[in-house]
């Protein structure tokens, strides 16, 4: 798993970008958007709750929070939002996820299917690659925040199952019914998390290097880049210290 927390952290920081542009406003706004479809109630709409804390974690206002679950709702217009997973080949054989949310489903394939194409991917059937992942809360803590123990005490009643150590975090694996809770008892905690979110996690790793290692990074980032993209999960590993040279 540890490429891919590291993979996670260096996601972090590109968010923190991202929300400056308001990029992040727009995927969390389709997010709540599709989640309220399923209520507008966050009490008993837990995808819902989850992504508030999303929103309220890069502080959106709370009229946009507001409208957007009202597009769910179907109480305003504009909430004709598609959910598409796509499924597919990186560069040396690395599974890839891409979770869509798209107002145009033939434009968004097409588009994906460029994008896997242009750097040596292949977009795949669906069902082709789904049963490497598995859904979980995945919750990453800097070392320097906490010790293992004082989480152990904080998390695992909470609903944890696991804390692993990739070297530079704490990563809390829960399941995803336990993600709010879990996140909850941290912030209670006084302890700063480096990112929290219900993932899509391998359960087996493909090690690439080189060329491959390049071109599985610049086709993450093409696909974290489109406009439809809410996630892209992928099963590679790459030395840190590889992926900290290619992600600049």
């Amino acid at each position: 798993m540890s490429g891919h927390s590291k993979w996670a952290t260096i996601k972090h920081k590109k968010a923190a970008l991202d929300a400056k542009r308001g990029k992040a406003f727009t995927r969390i706004i389709k997010e709540i958007t599709i989640a309220a479809r399923g209520g507008g109630d966050p009490d008993s709409n837990p995808r819902l709750r989850t992504a508030i804390l999303a929103a309220k974690a890069v502080s959106m206002p709370a009229d946009n929070i507001k409208r957007a679950i009202q597009r769910g709702t179907g109480e305003i217009e504009g909430g004709q939002i598609e959910e598409v997973m796509f499924e597919g080949y990186g560069p040396g054989g690395a599974a890839v996820l891409v979770h869509v949310a798209t107002d145009n489903r033939n434009r968004t394939v097409s588009e994906i299917r460029h994008l896997f194409t242009k750097y040596n991917g292949k977009l795949g059937e669906q069902g082709s690659v789904s049963r490497l992942f598995e859904r979980k809360s995945q919750i990453l803590i800097a070392q320097e925040n906490a010790t293992e123990d004082k989480l152990m005490e904080i998390v695992l009643d909470a609903g944890a199952e696991d804390i692993r150590n990739d070297g530079t975090n704490w990563e809390i694996l829960s399941p995803p019914e336990a993600h709010e809770a879990v996140l909850t008892a941290i912030q209670n905690a006084k302890i700063e998390t480096v990112s929290a979110e219900v993932a899509m996690l391998p359960s087996v790793l493909v090690k690439l290097e080189g060329k491959e290692a390049a071109s599985m990074l610049k086709l993450s980032e093409a696909l974290e880049e489109h406009e439809d993209v809410q996630n892209v999960y992928s099963n590679f590993d790459i030395d840190e210290n590889v992926m900290e040279a290619l992600a600049q």
